[in-house]
């Protein structure tokens, strides 16, 4: 999969097939295991890779001075000569090599931007079919431009996927005047668009989308085209139709041709833990009395004697007195109440609504609705619900009307969908840590590409405090002091609750900020364009994290830079990672610093037996000692990183056992 480009790939062979796409693979753990331990080798490998690359960007750049001396109907004319051949023959790297020239020159005229020679190797990675890891802020948005335009001029469909509707927006609007110079039609797919203006988006040559809405837009085509193999069940009804063919409405998407996936790691890795699945409304027999019944009775049961709470899987089971209590309180009720294995799920689902799912921090409530909030983007996922009635326990467990119940029609992993594209590749400033599953999963080998300027951030380490108080005290005063330098401050926090708790602190010292969260996400695009200039205080969740640039003032670039304090450890090192990279992008100064607390999300999930000991040895200025704190970091995020393994491996068994158990009526999408 990953050299199909360059390898045999010709676009005739599939430009006019129906919904192209490549089959399921059918791999098992020892597959897997061997692919893993291949993507680790070819990832220490990738310094000699980038060696070999170096040459194809000499290449390019030696074209720059040529075609700098031609004017706008001179490159539209060397662009037409191009288009024919890789059109015919395919990305061959020699026509590659003048394809990208051409890019670039184009980019330095239209949008004031020039590729560096590492952007150049980056794109001919992506170009491959690779996981081209570069540091935040060498541009992955501009080098991605290169192979998009590249395999759009070859005449296949290109998909440029984004963690969120402000990138995907942006990146389409900024690089749009590019592609027209190129005779090509850029498309962008957000929430809130119609059928017929995300067929219009999809019908072009390069489409900008996010992750959630491309896959659900997928499985809307499966079932109202009702693809793929269908199984048995779905020949014998096509026959009794008497149409002996797939029929439906007509497809948004062309097929899974080619996809660049910014920000790899969140979407094929963070945010694989759990299937995407399109529901329909179903009338609720039981209304809201069954579920304030539920969490009445769930009210009154004790841990651990009646369940176990398991935050980490987010998951609840009742031991054998729980049952037992479910059973005495249903005795002489009716409906579910009378189905053991009914009730006993109704009050599972009552607990985790109690314990396990928090406001203003997995969900917003908002113009008399329950909104779920994306714990890897910080964002609300509009017209998103909980399945198996957990949605509409917790509306009544806020006091709301609840909704429809949903029903499952049609599910599908991350994993099983990006796997179907015809060629695959992906950018990150932070994928070494999960390279073997990469490659395990998603055939994706990491090419780590050096910066093109020397990052010269400075990393100020890390206080972990004995609690919340004394670490919001010390966030206030380290921006105080980064305010009055002239520098430019961003605090960031895992969820909405946090950052407005570090607001209401900042607001007590009387310093000013903004804050960006998703309860004022309709603001991003004018927080994020003044976070950058002088004694400017930003308070941000995830949503000021991967992709965002933070453009410096010439005072702040002065006077140090931008300063980033994480005040919240999350549950990989490469969530830390990208929120530190806001600051020192291309050779700009900066800071970053870590001020967390013992009683930490994080820590306390993965690391509770350890925590009264580190108690025992805070100093008096309640501080743990910085080895301490080192390994408590270290152990509690290797428990998180190796749970959420076990989550995403268990979520690809389990589909596949849906696909099997669904293959007389076909597909489970």
């Amino acid at each position: 999969m990953s050299r199909a480009l360059l390898a045999s790939w010709r676009i005739d062979e599939f430009a006019h097939a129906a919904h192209a796409e490549r089959r399921d693979v059918d791999d098992d753990r020892f597959d897997r295991l061997i692919a893993g331990l291949l993507g680790r080798w070819a990832q220490r490998g990738s310094t000699l890779r980038v060696r070999r690359l170096w040459k194809f960007a000499e290449r390019v750049e030696a074209l720059g001075d040529q075609l700098a001396a031609l004017d706008s109907a001179g490159l539209r004319g060397r662009i037409a000569a191009v288009r024919g051949i890789l059109a015919s023959e395919g990305p061959v790297e020699a026509h590659v090599v003048e394809c990208f020239a051409l890019v670039r020159e184009v980019c330095s005229r239209l949008v004031g931007q020039r590729h560096y020679p590492v952007q150049l190797i980056g794109g001919y990675a992506l170009l491959r079919g690779s996981l081209a890891e570069m540091h935040t802020g060498e541009g992955k948005t501009l080098t991605a431009v290169l192979p998009a335009v590249t395999v759009a001029l070859a005449g296949a469909p290109v998909h440029v996927i984004t963690v969120n509707e402000y990138l995907a927006r942006r990146d389409a609007e900024h690089l749009g005047p590019v592609y027209e110079f190129f005779g090509l039609r850029v498309g962008l797919v957000v929430p809130g668009q119609d059928n017929a203006q995300r067929a219009a988006a999809y019908a072009c040559a390069v489409t900008y989308c996010v992750n959630k809405d491309l896959v659900f837009d997928y499985l809307r085509d499966r079932i109202s085209q009702k693809r793929g193999p269908g199984g048995p069940r779905a020949a014998i009804e096509r026959w009794l139709a008497g149409t002996g063919r797939r029929t439906g409405q007509p497809a948004l998407l062309r097929g899974l041709f080619y996809a660049i996936v910014d920000e790899a790691d969140s979407v094929l890795i963070d945010e694989a833990r759990t299937p995407l699945i399109i529901s329909s409304d179903v009338e609720d027999p039981h209304g809201r009395g069954l579920y304030e019944q539920a969490l009445a009775l769930a009210a009154s049961l004790n841990e651990p004697e009646h369940y176990v709470l398991r935050p980490n899987e987010r998951s609840v089971e009742l031991t054998d007195a729980g049952r037992a209590a479910v059973a005495g309180f249903a005795c002489g009720q009716t409906g579910l109440w009378t189905i053991a294995r009914a009730r006993e799920e109704l009050v599972e689902q009552a607990l985790s609504a109690r314990h396990l799912f928090h406001r203003d921090r997995q969900y917003l409530v908002s113009d008399g609705k329950v909104q779920i909030v994306d714990e890897y983007t910080g964002r609300v996922m509009a017209d998103r619900s909980w399945e198996r009635g957990l949605h509409q326990m917790i509306e009544v467990k806020e006091g709301l009307d609840p909704s429809q119940r949903r029903e499952t029609i049609s599910r599908i992993t991350y994993q099983r969908f990006f796997r179907r594209y015809l060629c695959l590749a992906g950018m990150s400033g932070t994928a070494t840590e999960v390279a073997p599953e990469l490659r395990s999963i998603y055939a994706l080998d990491v090419l780590r590409i050096p910066p093109n300027r020397p990052v010269i951030r400075r990393d100020l380490g890390q206080r972990v405090f004995a609690d919340g108080d004394r670490r919001w005290a010390a966030v206030v005063e380290r921006a105080a002091a980064m305010r009055a330098a002239g520098r430019a401050v961003l605090i960031g926090t895992r969820s909405v609750a946090a950052s407005e708790v570090a607001s209401r602190s900042l607001a007590a010292a009387g310093l000013a900020h903004e804050v960006l969260n998703a309860r004022q996400d309709a603001d991003e695009a004018a927080i994020i364009a003044q976070a950058g200039q002088a004694g400017r205080i930003t308070v941000a969740t995830n949503m000021a994290g991967r992709g965002t640039d933070i453009v410096l003032g010439p005072a702040v670039r002065e006077a140090g830079g931008l300063h980033v304090i994480l005040t919240e450890y999350h549950d990989s090192a490469r969530i830390d990672r990208q929120l530190f990279g806001r600051a020192g992008r291309q050779g700009d100064p900066g800071s970053c610093e870590a001020i967390v607390a013992l009683d930490d999300e994080l820590f306390v999930a993965h690391a509770s037996r350890l925590l009264g000991w580190l108690r025992r040895r805070v100093s008096p200025d309640g501080l743990l000692p910085a080895q301490l704190a080192w390994l408590l970091r270290r152990l509690a995020q290797g428990a998180a990183e190796r749970q959420n393994s076990r989550i995403r491996r268990q979520t690809v068994e389990i589909d596949k056992r849906v696909a099997k158990s669904l293959a007389f009526a076909g597909r489970g999408e």
